[in-house]
């Protein structure tokens, strides 16, 4: 709502400025001082764009340039005054425009640097997470290991028995192992 209101400010403005530099070049035609800063204004503009136009064109730029009347003077001055008004009003605007559009973008710039800190704060977490989950797993992982040697032990202290029972005809006392598959056997078909 505020950009078509400043758009349409600025056309007003500008608008506005052309009964504003008419109102101008009127009042310096009047004004007998000013009427004589603006005739020197004129003649010295006049001279100057003469030279231009003469080396533009490849003409002699040393011959006398004739000064213009008072009348011719006057209106150009005044012409002149009016444009730099309109001009300048026109600069100022666009300075405007130009600040309102930085700020604008810089307020956009920083609401996405806002969300990337949130996404990288996201990631951090996500990350640690992650982290603990790894850890986790490695200790886990360990005690697997931990277990799976218990484990190997147990079996090797078995057969260290079962051996020391063959070599004393204990082996029917110890002979669960063939007992527990033949029950495992016959639980199967059931």
């Amino acid at each position: 709502m505020v950009l078509p209101a400043l758009k349409l400010g600025t056309l007003a403005l500008k608008t506005l400025s052309k009964p504003v530099a008419a109102k101008l070049k009127q009042q310096a035609a009047i004004h007998p001082r000013f009427r004589q800063f603006i005739i020197s204004i004129a003649q010295a503009n006049h001279r100057i764009t003469t030279r231009m136009q003469r080396r533009i064109h490849s003409h002699a730029t040393d011959v006398e340039i004739r000064p213009l009347n008072e009348e011719k003077a006057v209106q150009a001055a005044v012409d002149l005054i009016g444009e730099i008004f309109i001009f300048t009003v026109g600069g100022v605007i666009v300075i405007f425009e130009v600040q309102r559009s930085s700020r604008s973008e810089a307020r956009k710039e920083e609401i996405r640097k806002k969300e990337l800190e949130s996404h990288g704060k996201d990631t951090e977490e996500i990350f640690s997470i992650l982290l603990s989950v790894m850890s986790f797993h490695v200790v886990l992982r360990e005690k697997d290991d931990g277990l799976a040697k218990e484990v190997e032990l147990l079996r090797q202290k078995l057969e260290e028995l079962e051996q020391l029972a063959k070599a004393r005809g204990l082996s029917g006392i110890f002979n669960f192992r063939n007992a527990n598959a033949e029950d495992g056997k016959l639980a199967k078909p059931t």
